[in-house]
């Protein structure tokens, strides 16, 4: 058994290896910035094979039309049928304010037993939508809604299930405001449905409570079904990486690169004012890729001499982040461990925000853009092995020969694209082959390529569909 600084016992941890790699040493300067990359695997190893359902709440928040009832009619009673015994839940509905409509009377909470999924998925059948009228209050109306159920469960995971046919209002001012008061309470899935929602604004969410964001035209039930079963394999919920810096160094920052890219925002701990603490939420088994930048001052050190500029701990687990300030007139190796560790973490990044940033611009309608962002996209995926993204422009445009790989957008359906700018923002390197397509709906009789469900034209051959 394992206890805490206050002396109370404190759950089996997972087995973490940490590993902080370093490309070249910096030059001597003020404001030299030193980039590590941090890998981080974590093994089940000593912990239970999945978390007690006991200790997870979710709220299953709808923010559905009613006129799209028919994409979550079946849906939901599916999930609440499958929940697992003893878990925390509540379902909210639309007003156009957020109501709650499971639990009934004053319980804020149902604990699922076999009675009380019956009963839920016998209320979620007249479930209140939006209808015609005021217009519904925007996202940040259902994070509020759901900080203020998530924060009177005192459990170790809290998450918040968002199913939405972007019919609420943007809320973009308010939204904001509303995942800073978020930060670190409670995690999201975002399972977009139907053609009229906007990825931007979900990509927001996902990032910011550190969830994902996905869109769903068939299967919606057993996708969140198998979302809420994979929250019991988060053995650490909420597990800070801390980095201890030298005082020379002046700005720390952390940027998660895979499986969810995000910047995790830091704080300096009370009375150490040279170590910071970076939140990270649901710790499961696998592999976890941070870039860690430093901002440092070379001052009067000495040169080409081995220093310790920070230290990175996570729980027991500690790694010194060490370099030298090169000598003057020395070309930096090509890569200092021969990996190419940061490079790659980097070329991995530019290439799926220029990937986002083409799809994007050819869902606005700005050729010149798409072609430019998707064909740097193209090449750097091309250097790195990575032919997911290859695949995912070939669905919307013809990649020319190395080394150029020109991009040559083609005539596309921009109601098809959302589900491609929603993979590209919130899971890059995790890419199911036959989900990054276009959105599933009919085939063009002509070639057979796959259109989106509101498309009127084929986007590979660009005749009319029938």
């Amino acid at each position: 058994m394992t206890y805490d600084r206050s002396g109370r016992s404190r759950p089996p941890q997972p087995g973490i290896r940490l590993r902080v790699e370093l490309d070249d040493d910096p030059q001597p300067h003020r404001s030299a910035k030193i980039e590590a990359h941090l890998r981080v695997d974590v093994s089940a190893d000593g912990v239970p094979g999945d978390l007690p359902a006991v200790q997870l709440a979710v709220v299953i928040a709808v923010d559905v039309a009613e006129s799209n009832r028919a994409a979550v009619r079946h849906a939901l009673p599916a999930v609440l049928r499958a929940l697992p015994d003893r878990i925390s839940f509540a379902v909210l509905g639309s007003g156009p304010e957020p109501v709650r409509c499971y639990p009934r009377g004053d319980a804020e909470w149902a604990v699922a037993d076999r009675d009380e999924r019956r009963r839920a998925a016998f209320v979620v059948g007249s479930l209140p939508l939006h209808r015609e009228g005021p217009r519904p209050a925007g996202y940040a109306a259902w994070v509020a809604a759901s900080r203020a159920l998530l924060a009177g469960r005192p459990v170790s995971v809290r998450h918040l299930v968002l199913i939405t046919d972007g019919s609420s209002a943007a809320g973009e001012t308010r939204l904001e405001e509303e995942l800073d008061a978020c930060a670190g309470q409670f995690s999201c899935h975002v399972f977009a449905v139907g053609s009229d929602w906007a990825p931007d604004p979900l990509l927001t969410l996902a990032e910011r409570l550190h969830g994902t964001a996905e869109f769903v035209d068939d299967g919606l039930g057993r996708a969140i079904t198998e979302a809420i079963h994979r929250l019991r394999r988060v053995h650490t919920p909420r597990l800070p990486i801390e980095v201890t810096v030298r005082p020379t160094v002046r700005e720390v920052s952390l940027n998660e690169r895979s499986p969810r890219p995000h910047q995790l925002g830091g704080r300096l701990l009370a009375g150490l004012p040279h170590r910071w603490s970076f939140p990270t939420h649901q710790w499961e088994q696998g592999r976890r890729d941070y870039l860690l930048t430093l901002v440092a001052d070379a001052d009067a050190d000495p040169l080409d001499t081995e220093l310790q500029f920070a230290m990175v701990s996570i729980g027991d687990v500690h790694e010194p982040v060490t370099a030298r300030w090169r000598l003057p007139g020395r070309l930096p190796p090509h890569a200092r461990a021969g990996t190419g560790s940061v490079r790659g973490l980097n070329d991995t990044a530019r290439m799926g925000n220029a990937l986002r940033r083409g799809l994007v611009a050819a869902e606005n309608g700005q050729r010149d853009v798409a072609e430019e962002c998707l064909g740097r996209a193209a090449r750097l995926a091309a250097r790195l092995g990575t032919h997911w993204v290859l695949d995912v422009i070939r669905t919307v445009a013809d990649i020319g020969d190395p080394p150029g790989m020109r991009v040559r957008l083609r005539d596309v359906d921009a109601g098809s694209l959302g589900p491609m700018i929603l993979r590209a923002g919130s899971r890059p390197d995790w890419p199911p082959p036959d989900t990054v397509a276009a959105r599933p709906g009919p085939r063009c009789v002509d070639c057979n390529a796959p259109a989106g469900s509101a498309a009127r034209f084929c986007i590979a051959c660009g005749k009319e569909l029938r």
